[in-house]
Parts: structure tokens; sequence; C-alpha cells
């Protein structure tokens, strides 16, 4: 187990799991202020006083690795990157747990440390970030390899709560670590496929492009397909930005056909989702309800809410733009529904539905002071502080028509302003 002065800060994070004070665990062995240098390694306490304070705290001081224990651990790590099965991942968690609290050995700190993805996989944010702040005092102690995955994991944090300059930061710090440590290549691709969505998110398409081509190299070489055709849905998203559409949808295409050839109805249906919204930027509305009905009306599980709730609220725009007000209101009711299932309602997505699902309802039911002050003073407001562009020039664009065909000029030109510079800064991120 490391060397003695490493052991300190594993002592303090025992003894905070355990809801035991420094004074708790000091008395009759040490004095409160040695106790806080031993956790702090501001000093090498000696190896009778460690024993000590690991008999009180219940535990044994392991010298060497346990293989079996290692062994446990990696399995664990491996099910946090697919989408596994959550019991199966919470049970084997248990289980490690169980044999983490009994001894303290070198495989405690990575456990710790993937505790972080554990609790975004389990969409416990508020416990990923307790973690994150709990280890954060540790971080000077971390090893290199140790300190590839902390970036990496706070960087899923981040990318989790909408913060994809952090994120990005912190996923390149991981990735200049690469070649000094020991990690498989497919740990490699994820962390190229995760870049690639993060510059998705940020609109940096040819990065996009760059990463996902690199992560795919090696997907293809270890025949992992679901992998592989979310690659194939980034190039087709980066290609339609780029107006290249062809390219686009054989991209969609292939990363369907995968997802079909795994049965893999989540991976079919965000193929969907996005072959509605290309053929919508092109103006083909008919393909895009197509597309969209394809999901919002697929019951089964394995779409997430989040994937419903961006095709819904889609139909919504396009029997609203088509003024099929009757169909765009029926979508509506439904999309309140839905939204009401989410689990997440502090997560920055369920917030964005909630005010997207609103500004139609008002639109639609014709109460024009609320749909006004609304939009201008809660809606605008939120796509500009969290960068939302896109939806930015869309609702811009929006309010701009509302008061063009109100007779509102002067209002109607502010907003069409809006959208036109917020167009601009669109094409020069």
């Amino acid at each position: 187990m490391g060397s003695l002065i490493e052991i300190g800060p594993f002592i303090k994070l025992q003894r905070t799991k355990q809801e035991m004070t420094q004074g708790d665990l000091a008395e009759g062995i040490v004095s409160l202020s040695y106790l806080s240098k031993i956790e702090n390694k501001k000093t090498e306490a000696s190896p009778e006083i460690i024993q000590l304070l690991c008999n009180r705290l219940g535990i044994e001081l392991s010298d060497g690795v346990d293989s079996n224990l290692e062994e446990k651990c990696k399995q664990w790590y491996e099910m946090l990157y697919d989408v596994y099965d959550k019991t199966k991942i919470i049970a084997t968690y248990k289980e490690l747990q169980g044999m983490m609290d009994k001894s303290l050995n070198d495989s405690l700190l990575m456990f710790e440390i993937h505790k972080i993805r554990y609790y975004l996989v389990l969409r416990q944010i508020d416990k990923a970030l307790s973690k994150i702040n709990e280890l954060n005092e540790m971080a000077s102690s971390f090893n290199i390899t140790q300190h590839y995955y902390w970036c990496k994991f706070k960087g899923n944090y981040y990318s989790h709560t909408g913060e994809f300059n952090q994120a990005m930061h912190l996923y390149k710090i991981a990735e200049d670590k690469i070649n000094q440590i020991d990690i498989d290549e497919t740990e490699i691709a994820d962390l190229h496929y995760t870049i690639s969505v993060t510059n998705s998110k940020l609109r940096n398409t040819l990065e996009v492009i760059d990463y996902a081509n690199k992560a795919m190299d090696i997907f293809q070489k270890n025949y992992n397909f679901i992998r592989c055709a979310q690659c194939h849905i980034l190039l087709g998203i980066s290609y339609h930005r780029i107006k290249m559409y062809d390219k686009a949808i054989k991209n969609y295409n292939l990363a369907k056909h995968l997802g079909e050839l795994e049965k893999n109805n989540q991976v079919i249906q965000l193929t969907n989702h996005n072959l509605g919204y290309l053929y919508s930027t092109v103006g083909n509305a008919k393909e895009a309800i197509k597309y969209y009905l394809f999901v919002v009306e697929d019951e089964e599980e394995s779409i997430n809410i989040n994937g419903r709730l961006t095709a819904i609220t889609s139909l919504i725009q396009e029997y609203y733009n088509l003024k099929n007000y009757e169909r765009a209101s029926e979508m509506a009711e439904k999309a309140k529904i839905i939204l009401n299932k989410a689990y997440d309602k502090d997560n920055h997505y369920y917030q964005l539905y909630s005010y997207l699902i609103q500004t139609y309802t008002y639109a639609l039911n014709n109460e024009e002071e609320k749909f006004k002050s609304f939009v201008t003073d809660e809606f605008i407001p939120y796509l500009k502080h969290h960068e939302d562009y896109g939806n930015l020039v869309l609702y811009a664009k929006m309010l701009g028509n509302y008061f063009e065909e109100n007779g509102k000029y002067k209002e109607s030109v502010k907003y069409y302003k809006l959208a036109n510079s917020t167009y601009n800064e669109l094409i020069n991120l």
C-alpha cells in the first residue's frame, strides 16, 4: 500500500465514510493536530500509529496487490462504459464496496475515482458532484493513471451539466496522458469518441469528424458495431452542418443498418430522429414528420425520455410551421405527459423542453401577452445564458414573425436582428 505518507488521505476517506470525527479517531492514539497532519500528508506517521488508526476504523492494512479484488474492479470498470445492465452494475458495486470497507488497499483510490462515473451512469448527479468534492483534496496524490480517469470522469460530469468548454478542457488534459500510461485501446477510442461528442456540442465540426474517425478505426478493429454506429451518427450530424447532405444521409443509413444488425433500438431511433432533422432543414416537412413519428410512436423502454422529447418537440414545430395547429396541439399535450415522466428535473435538457412546450402552448392558444412575455423575459435569456445559438436563432425568428403578423414592426425588427446576429455568431463559432 503506497508509502505511509500516502495513507493519510485514505484514512480521512474511511473516517468520513463512517461519519467519525477526527476526535473520535484520534482519542487515545494521537493528538487532533497530529491526526490532521497525517490526513493531509503533512507528516509521516509510524507504522504502529497507522495500524492503531486502522484498527479503530475496523479495517486491515493490506500489503501488496489483491489480484482477486483487482480483477473484480476491472470487470466493474468495464461495465461503466457499455450500456450495461444497471442492476448488475449496482450489485457488483455493492460487493466491491463490502470488500473495500474491510481493508486499506491499492485498488481503493481507483475505485473511489470510478464512483464519479458510476453515479453519472445512474443519473445521480448530486452524488457525482459530492464525490468530486470529496476527492478534490486528494487529487495531488493521484498517480498518472488515476489522474487520467479523474480528468475524464470530471469531464463527464461537466458534459452532463452542459458546461462543454470546461468538459473539453479536462478531456484534453486526459488525452495528453494517453502515451504515458498503460490503457486498453478501447479506452482510448472511448475518450476520442467523447471528445468528438463534446466538439459536436461546441460546433467544432472538423474536430468532430477527425475524432469520430479516430475512434471508429479502433471500434471497427474490435467489431464493436454499436460504437461504430454512434460514430456514424456523429459524422452524419457534422456533414449535415456543413451542408454535405448526401454524406450525412449515407452515414445515418450506415448507423441505422448497424443498429438493425445488432437489434439496438436506441441507435435505430436516434438515426430516425437525425434523419427527421435533416429533412426538416432542407424543407422537406413530409419526410421530416415521417421520421419523427417513428421515434414518438415507439413505446419501447430503450428509447430514453430525452430522445422522445426531442422528437415530439420537433413535431410540434413542423406542424406549427405547416399551420396544422390541431396536430401541433395534440403533440404539445402528448409532450407534457412525456415531460412529467422525466426523472432528472434539474437537467439542462429538461428545462429546455419545458420552455419549448410552454412557448408553443401559449402560441397555439393565442395567449398573446403570455407568449410575448414568456419568450422575451424567460426563454430567450435562458438560451443566451446556455449559449444555445441554434435554438436562439429559431425562437428569435419565431418572435419576429409573431410581432410582424400582429403589425408590431418595430418589435419584429428587433428580434429578426437578434436572429441574424446570432446566426452570424453560429457561423463564426
